[in-house]
């Protein structure tokens, strides 16, 4: 079975260096362009993308999301994105622990505004850094009545990734909002999974059918019970990869 998987996975363009077992602390693909790019799992919306000797974070957080983590321990950051401000996101303390004197630093206005530094980007914003990563500025926002003050609209971000032909999508906060429509080609998507902040189980599933990605990471998920979206999604080509992203 393992090889059956190995061998579906090159027919989609993509490879996996990651044993199946439970929960694994990294995945491993293989872009268009024959490099590989390691998607470290850190926690709830952190993670960790090492493609090239490049280390790309999005959403570090140190000790306000627990369990606690030690950022000295890890290489130094070359490109930092941040969705937006809030604590599970936004830790000052974390980027100074991956920062060095050449790390590219990308945010919504608000956190480039706190920060002080770095480019801020806006929904529709796209860019190229210099190790060669595009990057899209997507909107990301609730639309549930009652709860759009957790995320109003323009104000935080999603992003797509280009990363050598490798098209990634990490939703930041959001509901399964009608710009997803737009996305295309997408290869590996992260998507959250907790109301009242971002989406319901079912929200989850109607996202993944419009996307369409061919690998699925649910994220920022706390206490859902996220199991439930591989199971709505049997019989989809999506392949769904749950790791530890309470």
């Amino acid at each position: 079975m393992k090889n059956l998987m190995k061998t579906l996975l090159v027919g989609i363009g993509l490879t996996t260096a990651t044993a199946t077992t439970a929960q694994p602390k990294s995945d491993t693909f293989t872009t268009p362009g024959g490099k590989s790019v390691t998607f470290h799992h850190i926690k709830h919306a952190s993670i960790h993308i090492e493609v090239d000797g490049c280390h790309l974070y999005i959403d570090p957080v140190a000790d306000k999301v627990q369990p606690k983590t030690d950022y000295t321990t890890m290489a130094k950051a070359d490109v930092i994105l941040i969705t937006h401000e809030h604590a599970d996101h936004y830790d000052a303390d974390a980027l100074r622990q991956l920062w060095q004197p050449s790390t590219a630093f990308y945010a919504n206005k608000s956190v480039a505004e706190k920060e002080g530094k770095g480019t801020a980007m806006s929904n529709g914003d796209s860019l190229t850094t210099a190790k060669g990563i595009k990057i899209w500025a997507v909107p990301a926002y609730n639309t549930t009545a009652g709860r759009e003050r957790f995320h109003p609209k323009d104000r935080d971000n999603g992003y797509v990734l280009d990363i050598d032909g490798l098209r990634v999508y990490v939703a930041g906060d959001t509901e399964d909002i009608p710009e997803m429509a737009r996305l295309k080609d997408i290869d590996i998507a992260f998507l959250p999974c907790n109301q009242p902040y971002t989406m319901t189980v079912e929200q989850l599933e109607r996202a993944a059918k419009v996307i369409r990605p061919k690998v699925l990471f649910p994220y920022h998920y706390s206490s859902t019970p996220v199991e439930q979206v591989k199971e709505r999604l049997v019989g989809t080509p999506i392949d769904v990869r749950i790791r530890s992203y309470q």
